[in-house]
């Protein structure tokens, strides 16, 4: 009678609980690196909000759920860095496997609908780590803008001829 009802209890707290939230976290680290280093780095979530704003190389804690009801958070990092083309790359939420395959066995519904779905834990953010290349440095204008200038060959100077690229053919 004793193995019975302790057999009753270790059921009814294994359904009680949910595996990603034994296992899991409410935040994930994502690192962040750029190349050149040293740009600036802007997170927003899926509401416009700014929850960091910083320097590459960086390793933040962001919220895997928004706090609701199967509310995964997702999020846009911008990298930019002046004279080089700004990234923007986006975070998203997944559940993961311990929710998808731990409740089958051991969590139960409880903890595949409720525990779970409530706490966050259940999913994990993709990708955990961002390498972001902002390309060549490119030429700005006074007002910051990029431009380019076409000129007759007639018009560049003799001793320039020799550094000139042919970016194709007409």
């Amino acid at each position: 009678m004793k193995r019975l009802k302790l057999a009753a209890a270790l059921a009814a707290a294994m359904t009680m609980t949910g595996c990603a939230t034994i296992v899991g976290d409410k935040e994930q680290s994502i690192s962040i690196n750029s190349t050149p280093s040293q740009a600036k780095v802007l997170i927003t979530d899926e509401s416009s909000r700014e929850v960091y704003a910083g320097e590459t190389p960086t390793t933040v804690q962001l919220r895997k759920s928004d706090g609701s009801y199967f509310g995964g958070k997702t999020y846009t990092v911008q990298i930019s860095k002046e004279g080089y083309q700004e990234r923007s790359l986006t975070i998203d939420s997944r559940p993961n496997g311990w929710y998808i395959g731990g409740n089958l066995v051991f969590g139960g519904v409880i903890g595949w609908l409720i525990v779970d779905p409530l706490t966050g834990a259940m999913y994990n953010l993709s990708p955990d780590q961002i390498n972001a290349s902002l390309g060549d440095s490119v030429a700005n204008n006074a007002a910051g803008e990029q431009e380019i200038n076409l000129v007759l060959i007639e018009d560049v100077p003799s001793e320039l001829h020799g550094e000139m690229q042919l970016l194709g053919q007409l």
